[in-house]
């Protein structure tokens, strides 16, 4: 393996769209910890570690959308309303004859396309931002509001001071989006997929830590901490987990095809067994992440609404329903909503008449 690397950056083109590839990546970091101007850290830090429910969504959905809601930085939308962007237009293109005329013009179409995605990612990057910070105004950890006391007027955020946290954070995704695409024309490849695993990966350090301070490195634990040997199975499920996934996603079903045979002069062409690879799983992890997008919505909104009308049972059991994550409501959502953009997001990538 360490030829291999050895042998890659040896070869100036290959060496030079890594390097360009990590120095993004580090720019990408960087942004991911500035925080945006109008929030209070030490009440941020607060949010993140009491929250409980609604905190802890937040931090799940930066998993799959290299988002970090939970600290509100620049960078705190992610890519997600990019690729909530993409979804929706590839979804149009199935059932709206122009968008489909488009699709099928080539490069032409392609390009025109993702310029039409472009302006529907800023219209859903104004919108989820100004939802997020009208909900970082409405939420206090105790008597500590989430924005700083200094911007704040009878205990409200003004407008102009909502507008500029919404104007960050629209253009921090569109910043992001620039580096997908630079990553993909003079890196190497594949950059909003390398935004998520860069989140993914930073955020393993810490889970490690805080698992190993959970465990008491005897048998049987004790002391409210688990035992060596609960560590052991969960790192033994880890593995199995990633290695089933690995096998779903590079499982394929291979359906054989014989091409014609051509004779020209006194030779003979094609005849060959050849087979068309169908993937297992043609959806891949696309509609994870936008069931867990779309899900975000209610959480906050009940939050919101909870916030403003403390006394009221219906939107109290709203909120714990949502924010919590682990009711049965939430779960059946979640469960119906991955099944059906499965459905919808492999006959998009997969059309059997094309």
């Amino acid at each position: 393996m360490f030829e291999k690397l050895r042998i890659i950056f040896t070869i100036p083109e290959l060496r030079q769209k890594i390097l360009l590839t990590l120095g993004l990546l580090a720019i990408y970091r960087v942004g991911w910890q500035v925080p945006l101007p109008i929030v209070d850290p030490k009440a941020m830090t607060a949010f993140a570690e009491e929250a409980g429910g609604i905190s802890d969504l937040l931090k799940t959905v930066a998993v799959f959308s290299a988002s970090q809601l939970s600290q509100a930085t620049i960078f705190g939308l992610g890519i997600m309303p990019y690729i909530s962007a993409s979804i929706i237009f590839q979804l149009l293109g199935t059932v709206w004859a122009p968008l489909e005329r488009l699709q099928k013009e080539g490069e032409g179409g392609r390009k025109k396309i993702n310029e039409y995605t472009r302006y529907a990612t800023v219209l859903i990057c104004f919108v989820q931002s100004w939802a997020y910070v009208a909900f970082l105004a409405s939420t206090r950890i105790g008597e500590m509001p989430l924005i700083q006391s200094s911007f704040l007027v009878d205990g409200r955020l003004p407008l102009l001071w909502q507008l500029v946290a919404v104007m960050t954070m629209t253009a921090g995704t569109i910043f992001l989006m620039w580096l997908g695409e630079q990553i993909d024309e003079f890196g190497i490849g594949n950059g909003i997929s390398l935004l998520i695993m860069a989140g993914i990966l930073a955020a393993m350090p810490s889970a490690l830590v805080e698992l190993t301070s959970d465990t008491n490195w005897e048998l049987g634990g004790g002391g409210g901490k688990m035992g060596i040997e609960t560590l052991l199975v969960l790192a033994a499920l880890f593995i199995s987990v990633v290695a089933g996934v690995v096998f779903m996603t590079q499982g394929q079903r291979r359906i054989p095809t014989q091409s014609a045979k051509h004779v020209r002069g006194r030779r003979v062409y094609g005849g060959t067994r050849q087979y068309l690879p169908l993937r297992v799983n043609q959806a891949g992890v696309m509609p994870i992440i936008f069931a867990s997008s779309l899900l975000l919505f209610p959480q906050m909104l009940f939050q919101y609404l909870h916030n403003a009308d403390p006394g009221s049972s219906i939107l109290g059991g709203l909120h714990d329903s949502f924010t919590r994550g682990q009711s049965y409501l939430y779960n059946v959502l979640y469960v119906v909503l991955i099944y059906i953009f499965c459905y919808f997001w492999t006959a998009i990538t997969f059309n059997p008449k094309d």
